[in-house]
């Protein structure tokens, strides 16, 4: 028992102790709201053929289906005209604060209720990103993705700086404005009796709002540190947990996918790569899809390579090496399907979710880099970007990133 208790008790203690992967769950908080973000922008001009009460699609119809699936949204509390159009705003809104890590947590909360609610009203126009978006919407929500690379991050160093400074920091009022609206508009939403249409969607919104309430609260009455601690350790073990969902939700879409495809004759003789090729609806450049299906060795790498590293990928992740490998070919794999047959959120949305595989030795770099341009471009010098307090080395069999996030950084974010 005390060869296994050992490292039970350090694993216990680094996942309550720590938000893991700071730069991996900001990378997919970036990559979601940035690829729903265009998506809304480039739809705006046909939102309503897509989603709107007149559309072929009617609001009568969604109303029926939604119904019978219990499938939660918005824009069936009402089939107003004036309510859809500042509703796609707001969705518009939300991601871009998801985006930037404006009060993640909320954030990442209203992100979810504009994904679910347009994708609910329309479930017949999406794609098979528009299902990731879907699910890591929700999984968002769990996680402390603004550790890094947001603003709530920014604005926790400076008010760190600030106390090490000796100085007095201003009391937070948008926040708890910001959560006392929100509290109305659910309590009303709840009054009224719009949550009729099921039950896990209500229960998310009241628990986060309860513990955004909760959280500031303890900041400013608490007197010990135990309260504080203990919403720390509920935190990270929500973030952890997320986080290990989403990288297996990832390792179960690349493997369902690949071991369907290698049950059938489509992908062995190269007819599923063929036929997409030359369909109007998947041929952005005829040219191209031609020159691609005029060669038959072209074909067979394609498609024999695509089954291969999707059955692969997911035991690859037990050799870093391999998977990092692996991780260029999908990504690589996934730009090309956006060119070549014109599924670009489709491909973004993929993108972003093999994103939570990276090395954080790479995501730094990155940053950095980044920071630099963005500096050289506003004649500043060169600016670094700042780690989380402490950064580990992660466990073996630990994902990579495992740093922990100064405390109070971003609160419930």
């Amino acid at each position: 028992m005390t060869r296994l208790s050992v490292p039970l008790s350090r694993g216990i203690a680094r996942v309550t102790g720590a938000a893991l992967g700071p730069y991996q769950s900001a990378v997919i908080r970036i990559g979601f709201a940035g690829t729903w973000l265009l998506f809304l922008l480039r739809e705006f001009p046909h939102r309503q053929e897509l989603y709107g009460p007149a559309g072929p699609w009617s609001w009568s119809l969604a109303k029926e289906l939604t119904a019978d699936n219990h499938a939660f949204t918005a824009l069936m509390w009402t089939d107003g005209q004036l309510w859809f159009e500042c509703f796609y705003v707001l969705a518009v809104l939300a991601s871009v604060a998801l985006l930037l890590g404006w009060r993640t947590r909320t954030a990442s909360v209203l992100f979810m209720v504009g994904v679910l609610s347009l994708q609910n009203r329309s479930v017949f126009v999406g794609d098979g990103g528009d299902n990731v978006l879907h699910l890591m919407s929700i999984y968002l929500v769990f996680t402390r993705c603004g550790q890094v690379w947001s603003l709530d991050a920014l604005r926790a160093q400076r008010a760190e700086a600030a106390r090490a400074r000796g100085e007095r920091l201003p009391a937070d009022r948008l926040g708890p404005a910001l959560w006392a609206v929100l509290g109305l508009a659910l309590v009303l939403v709840t009054v009224t009796g719009r949550f009729d249409n099921g039950w896990l969607i209500p229960v998310l919104l009241w628990a986060v709002l309860a513990g955004l309430g909760l959280w500031w609260a303890v900041d400013r009455w608490a007197r010990a540190r135990d309260p504080r601690i203990l919403l720390d350790v509920v935190a990270n073990i929500l973030h952890n947990g997320a986080l290990a969902v989403i990288m297996a939700e990832a390792c179960l879409i690349y493997a369902t996918a690949g071991w369907y495809k290698i049950q059938g004759s489509r992908w062995q003789d190269g007819t599923a790569v063929y036929y997409p090729l030359h369909l109007d609806y998947f041929s952005p450049w005829p040219g191209l899809a031609d020159l691609m299906s005029s060669s038959g060795t072209i074909m067979m790498i394609v498609a024999y390579g695509t089954v291969m590293v999707q059955v692969a990928f997911p035991f690859t992740l037990f050799n870093r090496r391999v998977k990092n490998v692996l991780l260029v070919a999908m990504m690589l794999e996934h730009a090309v399907i956006a060119v070549v047959l014109g599924l670009p959120f489709f491909s973004l949305a993929m993108i972003t979710a093999d994103s939570v595989f990276l090395p954080t030795s790479f995501l730094r770099r990155l940053g950095a880099l980044v920071a630099r341009a963005r500096a050289r471009i506003a004649g500043r010098g060169e600016r670094t970007v700042p780690a989380p307090r402490s950064s580990p080395e992660p466990e073996p069999g630990q994902p990579e990133g495992a740093e922990q996030s100064a405390p109070g950084a971003v609160g419930a974010a």
